[in-house]
């Protein structure tokens, strides 16, 4: 993307980017009543989670309850409606997620646009990986890729609904392996554990923070992660690009509310955003959590879903996965 390109995309993201100096009569007018905090998926995932920790901070800091509101549905787009249809009053919030807001105008043609929203930061990035059975023979993703050469029928690999982030990773690596694996599509990653433990498929996919915490107690070997260094959450396991694959992906989590807002609004919500994410009690609970934090404020976070946005339009184009 070049930079008059990429200066032309900014502007439509009605970017949280205004500056910090705002008249002390606005910063006082907001909150003046709790703040709705939606969640695409149903209480208990990884964007549940997330808006739960933020929440209570930002609560704190502002004065207002966050009250969170889970609206599941058509992989995220029902939430993601709520937030683009709403009054742009500062008042209602989404913890949003790629790919799904990136790749659902990609497959379909939802009633939003990446400029339909004002992207305040990024909070969580959670990157994929993709795990076996402890007992299997294959120790290494070369060897679940040598697997699938030798048997593309027979490598079988849990994911979530097309499009989600697990299913786009075993994508990629197909892509970058020139190989096919045998996709088996469950609803909720716990499905996919319990597959996984039943000997019923040959790996699963998911992100790395969910798969420690519902693989626990689990026969679940994972076989790397697919970032561009090694997480913190386990600094044990290798990258798959250590390994000869240059493959990255993961459900980056973000505070989205619709276009629209009040500049100074957006500043207020930033500064609070900024502020909780150097308070050590909320970076020990994410870590707790296993919430890989990723706080990135304004037009960085706007530039990171561009740039996503192009990556996967490549890759419909070469593979569309629906």
């Amino acid at each position: 993307m070049t930079r008059t390109t990429r200066r032309a995309a900014l502007k439509g993201l009605a970017l949280a980017t205004t500056g910090l100096a705002v008249p002390r009569i606005a910063r006082a007018a907001w909150p003046d009543h709790p703040v709705t905090l939606v969640v695409p998926f149903a209480a208990g995932g990884g964007n549940d989670v997330t808006a739960r920790t933020l929440g209570q901070f930002l609560e704190r800091e502002l004065g207002q309850p966050f009250v969170i509101q889970n609206r599941p549905g058509a992989g995220g787009e029902v939430g993601i409606n709520a937030v683009a249809d709403a009054k742009p009053d500062g008042y209602t919030y989404g913890i949003l997620n790629t790919p799904g807001l990136v790749t659902i105008p990609i497959e379909r043609n939802p009633r939003w646009s990446l400029d339909s929203f004002t992207f305040v930061a990024s909070l969580v990035d959670d990157p994929a990986v993709i795990a076996v059975h402890p007992d299997s023979s294959i120790r290494d993703v070369a060897g679940l890729v040598a697997a699938a050469r030798k048997d593309p029928d027979g490598v079988t690999i849990a994911a979530q609904g097309r499009g989600s982030t697990s299913f786009l990773s075993v994508r990629m690596l197909e892509m970058a392996a020139d190989v096919t694996f045998s996709t088996v599509i469950y609803n909720a990653l716990p499905q996919g554990v319990l597959a996984l433990g039943q000997r019923q498929v040959v790996g699963a996919a998911a992100n790395l923070g969910e798969a420690l915490v519902m693989s626990t107690g689990q026969p679940w070997r994972m076989l790397g992660v697919m970032a561009e260094e090694r997480s913190s959450m386990a600094p044990d396991l290798p990258t798959f690009r250590e390994q000869g694959f240059d493959i990255s992906i993961g459900s980056l989590r973000g505070f989205v509310g619709p276009r629209g807002i009040p500049p100074e609004v957006t500043a207020r919500i930033s500064a609070a955003i900024d502020k909780v994410s150097r308070d050590p009690e909320y970076i020990a609970l994410c870590a707790r959590t296993q919430q890989p934090l990723r706080i990135v404020v304004g037009e960085p976070y706007a530039v990171s879903l561009l740039e996503q946005d192009a990556r996967f339009r490549a890759m419909w184009a070469k593979k569309p996965w629906i």
